[in-house]
């Protein structure tokens, strides 16, 4: 196991509770245990203390490994008929010594972007112990990208007395959303934080930003909130990579070349991939049956991908195709994403997002019923329903009219 994040460690967990005896060995690149890093942000002020995920989990995953070498990168592996052979570099193993065994599994997440050396960066818990010092003796802060990252630390920051502007380049905040994420401003405006999009970074030094059109934006603190790529430099020219990094993968989460297709059993049910090699976690951009290439990069793939995994290592059915979930909590609201939703979709609301009762955007294919994503405003039961609707091996068909009426369950929009 090559990465000791939730990924990792839930692969870790989830060999043993498949029943797998034999030897597992866990690499990590940071020097702590494994932790849980939505609390980076969403609590960067309340919990300065890592959420280890022996608590979050109930479980140790370091103690359910034979061996483990933290503080340790890998810079590269080679994949035969033999086995794999992972190099690596740190205190408890030589620089370009090889760990050999039967199969790898590649959980070593992603790395921030950040163009701006000058700028910060929230990742780790080392970066959020720095930003918290950082913030405390800050009276104006800037934040570079108005994502889920931006939003939580904004959020946080403006709550704490911080002076905050925000630059999104973009034409609207949580851009991901598209139109949606426009309907959130007010948020931004209500908590006194400044939000200027369509503006983009030209550089950034210590005391501050300036924008391509010359305007000078001066901060205490700069955090590059602008996204991140996977980590899988190490794998280059042992698995195929999209030019972002990420692996594409299988029903199995293994890796697959471009355009290829793994047989299927003569019943129909997915084959297990016979690949010494499983991505789990952020590095993978998984082929679903229901919503097609979704790509990692978010907290449930790293927590229910393992699962997958290790069935597909030990020959065991696939469980269910895991929707695309995102959640999150900013300026006193909780939000949450399920699916995937497409550029030309048609958008319709489930309630007004101009009232505080709660409301919904539902995205469906163009020309039909075909529900592609939900998004939830505080409210919790259609988190719920959701959750529900994107579980069959196909996306849900909704009547329209009946989903965009906030009194009607979703459940009962379904159409058959």
């Amino acid at each position: 196991m090559v990465g000791a994040g939730l990924a990792g460690a839930r692969t870790v967990l989830e060999l043993r509770r498949q029943g797998f005896d034999g030897w597992i060995g866990l690499v990590g690149a940071e020097p702590v245990p494994p932790y849980d890093r939505p609390p980076l942000s969403k609590h960067l002020l309340d919990r300065p203390a890592p959420a280890w995920l022996s608590d979050e989990l109930d479980a140790d995953a370091l103690a359910a490994a034979d061996r483990v070498w933290l503080g340790t990168h890998a810079t590269g592996v080679r994949v035969d008929r033999d086995g794999v052979r992972v190099r690596v570099d740190g205190p408890d193993a030589a620089a370009g010594a090889e760990l050999t065994a039967d199969a790898l599994v590649v959980a070593t997440g992603s790395a921030p972007v950040n163009p701006w050396p000058a700028a910060r960066v929230l990742h780790t818990a080392a970066d959020a112990e720095a930003l918290r010092t950082a913030l405390a003796a800050a009276r104006r802060l800037v934040i570079v990208g108005a994502g889920w990252i931006g939003a939580e630390v904004a959020t946080v920051a403006a709550a704490a007395g911080v002076e905050v502007i925000v630059l999104e380049a973009l034409a609207g905040p949580l851009p991901v959303l598209g139109a949606v994420g426009e309907l959130t401003r007010a948020w931004w405006r209500d908590a006194g934080v400044d939000l200027r999009t369509g503006v983009r970074v030209a550089s950034v030094d210590a005391t501050g930003v300036t924008l391509t059109d010359g305007e000078r934006v001066d901060a205490d603190l700069v955090l590059a909130a602008v996204g991140a790529r996977p980590a899988t430099g190490w794998l280059d020219g042992a698995v195929t990579r999209d030019p972002d990094g990420s692996i594409r993968v299988d029903e199995h989460l293994a890796p697959i070349a471009a355009g290829t297709v793994p047989a299927e059993e003569p019943t129909g049910h997915r084959a297990a991939t016979r690949s010494r090699v499983r991505v789990v976690g952020d590095a993978a951009r998984r082929r679903s049956a229901r919503h097609g290439w979704v790509a990692g990069g978010h907290w449930d793939a790293a927590l229910r991908g393992p699962a997958v995994a290790v069935a597909g290592l030990l020959g065991s059915p696939a469980p269910e195709d895991p929707a695309p979930y995102v959640f999150s909590t900013q300026f006193g609201h909780e939000l949450a994403l399920y699916g995937d939703p497409g550029r030309g979709d048609d958008l319709v609301l489930r309630g007004d997002p101009a009232t505080d009762d709660g409301w919904a955007a539902l995205w469906f294919e163009p020309g039909n019923d075909r529900l592609t994503a939900v998004f939830t405003v505080d409210r919790p039961r259609d988190v719920a329903a959701a959750r529900r609707l994107f579980t069959g091996e196909s996306l849900p068909e909704l009547d329209r009219t009946a989903a965009a009426d906030p009194a009607v369950p979703l459940r009962s929009a379904l159409r058959g």
